[in-house]
């Protein structure tokens, strides 16, 4: 399996920007497709965004659709979500995930997860 950790979360103001990366240790990365999910508190985690294999491919949450953008490189085994015009609504716990195969949104698909890392927009 491939071991995932998050990083990069923080505390930022309305507008700002912030990039979050997600490294595995697995000898396989590109075989899998990466994701991005975020939970916020007492809700139920829910789709950010997905990369293909290759990262040729992507797919996006219509409410992070412009704003933000998912990306990988397999040569250091890590994906990143590049994350513009942040806004409070934001505010969740983001968690990166790998997946075999399947709709890469939908969490099921996903066997592998990181701990997650804290992103808080302020107003």
């Amino acid at each position: 399996q491939v071991q995932l950790v998050e990083s990069g979360g923080g505390l930022v103001q309305a507008g700002d920007s912030l990039r979050l990366s997600c490294a595995s240790s697995g000898r396989t990365f590109s075989s899998y497709v990466m994701g991005w999910f975020l939970q916020a508190p007492g809700k139920e985690r829910e789709f950010v965004a997905s990369t293909s294999r290759s990262g040729g491919l992507t797919s996006y949450a219509d409410s992070v659709k412009g704003r933000f953008t998912i990306s990988r490189d397999n040569s250091k085994n890590t994906v990143y979500l590049q994350m513009n015009s942040l806004k409070p609504e934001d505010t969740a716990v983001y968690y990166c995930a790998a997946s075999l195969g399947g709709n890469s949104r939908l969490e099921i698909s996903y066997a592998n997860w990181g701990q997650g890392t804290q992103v808080t927009v302020s107003s």
